[in-house]
Order: structure tokens, then C-alpha cells, then sequence
């Protein structure tokens, strides 16, 4: 492993990982012949957006996973990598499994803290100010629009318990996970043996929240949250998703 990336105490991370192995099928007919991260927002792919995000922050080293159309991505970055490095890890199987099996194909071109993003989000690119730090998971308080994983919250802004998102009345405040985390090499390596116990049982096409939310469960992981209420940022899942991206950025 280079020297340059791998430090494995507290310091600022500087390597991103980005999972952009999907279809992007929710998005048709935009990601018919592109991937979903260079799905343009605003005259600007989210990919550009993320890789001038990385760069302002100081961000050595990008690793991407792909699958649907890779050779579209390794073009792109070809050109506008803004100096960082770039490395691949190409995932066969992608029209069959889920996030964590990407994210597990990542576990051996990864020895060092890291930043996890998804190739869906835009966002404010001073929301990773507070990301840069490892075991941290961007969290916003739930609004009607959002979906999917949620956690709730202990005094000292740790992660006391992940939800499925399920609608209806809470006893505590939920947030919506941005999907967007940091990990300490210490968490990462924890992360990946749990990730070899689920791929061995087949356990492919589940999220990597379900990891996530085991750990936290069994106080093998722990994650400070970083609000993400104070600047745009958007999940783009959908045509109508776009449509309000666009809006905001």
C-alpha cells in the first residue's frame, strides 16, 4: 500500500471510496446508455460533483466500484480526476447482488481510512467537512420525502439503533442515513470479516446497512453522526428525484 493513503489512526481521510456498480434502473431512460453517477444535474454529472467535492477537501485517492458500463466511468476520470488517483475494482456480478457485495469487493484495495459514498447523492460539497474524520455516518432529520434506513440518536450523537424506514409515529426523533460514512481502518477491518460472514452464506443482495446495524447492535461498531440538515444535498433514485435536484442545485 502506498504510504501516502495508509495511516491507520485519527488523522483527516484521504481516500474515497464510490460504489457505482448499479443499473440505475429506477432512472431509465437516462441511464440507458450511461451509469447512474454521470447522470447530468444541472448541466453537471454527479460524478463531476463529487470528484471537485473530494479534491476541494483535499482527497488523495478515489477507488471505484463498477459493473454497468465501466468503460463509461474509466473515460470520464481519464480526463477529469483533478490529480487524485484513481483505481477500480471491477464487480462481475453487479445485475445480481446488492450494495454490500460491492462494497465487500472492495475490502482488499482498501488498507487505510476511508470515506463511503454512494454514486447517487449530490450535495453541498462543505458537508464533508465534518466527514473527514474517521467512523462518522452523515445522518438528516426525517422529512416527508425520504426513504429507506433510518437511526436514532444517543445523548453523545452516536448511532443508538438503525430502522428500516418505516413509516408512522416513533417514540424517539429518527434521522434518514445520507449514505455517506466514514471508517477508521480499525472499524474497516471489523466491517470486512462481517462482510466475508455474509457473502460465504449467500447473503449477496443484501444492504450494507444490515452490516452496519449488526455491529451497532452488538457494540462491535460505533458511528458519530454529522447532520446534514444545514446545506442541499439530494438522493437521486428516480426521473422525479432529478427533477428536484436540478431544482436545488
Amino acid at each position: 500500500m502506498n504510504s501516502d493513503y495508509s495511516n491507520s489512526g485519527n488523522g483527516v481521510i484521504t481516500t474515497a471510496l464510490l460504489l457505482a456498480a448499479g443499473k440505475g434502473s429506477r432512472l431509465y431512460p437516462l441511464t440507458h446508455d450511461t451509469p447512474k453517477c454521470l447522470t447530468m444535474v444541472h448541466e453537471v454529472s454527479i460524478l463531476e460533483r463529487l470528484v471537485i467535492n473530494l479534491k476541494k477537501q483535499g482527497f488523495k485517492r478515489l477507488v471505484v466500484v463498477t459493473g454497468y458500463k465501466e468503460k463509461c466511468i474509466v473515460e470520464f476520470l481519464e480526463t477529469r480526476a483533478c490529480g487524485m488517483k484513481i483505481d477500480y475494482v471491477v464487480s462481475p456480478l453487479y445485475e445480481t447482488t446488492n450494495n454490500i457485495y460491492s462494497l465487500w469487493m472492495a475490502r482488499d484495495i482498501i488498507n487505510e481510512p476511508f470515506l463511503l459514498i454512494e454514486s447517487d447523492l449530490v450535495f453541498d460539497g462543505s458537508l464533508l467537512d465534518d466527514m473527514c474524520s474517521p467512523d462518522r455516518i452523515a445522518v438528516a432529520r426525517m422529512q416527508p420525502w425520504m426513504n429507506g434506513s433510518t437511526v436514532t440518536v444517543n445523548q453523545s450523537q452516536h448511532v443508538k439503533e438503525f430502522q428500516n424506514g418505516i413509516a408512522g409515529t416513533f417514540d424517539e426523533i429518527r434521522y434518514k442515513t445520507v449514505n455517506i460514512y466514514s471508517f477508521s481502518l480499525s472499524s474497516w477491518h471489523s466491517i470486512t470479516e462481517r462482510l466475508d460472514q455474509y457473502i460465504s452464506a449467500g447473503r449477496v443482495n443484501d444492504y450494507y446497512e444490515t452490516v452496519f446495524a449488526e455491529m451497532v447492535a452488538d457494540g462491535s461498531l460505533a458511528l458519530k453522526t454529522v447532520s446534514f440538515d444545514s446545506k442541499r444535498w439530494y438522493e437521486i433514485d428516480t426521473v422525479a428525484d432529478l427533477a428536484k435536484a436540478e431544482t436545488l442545485f
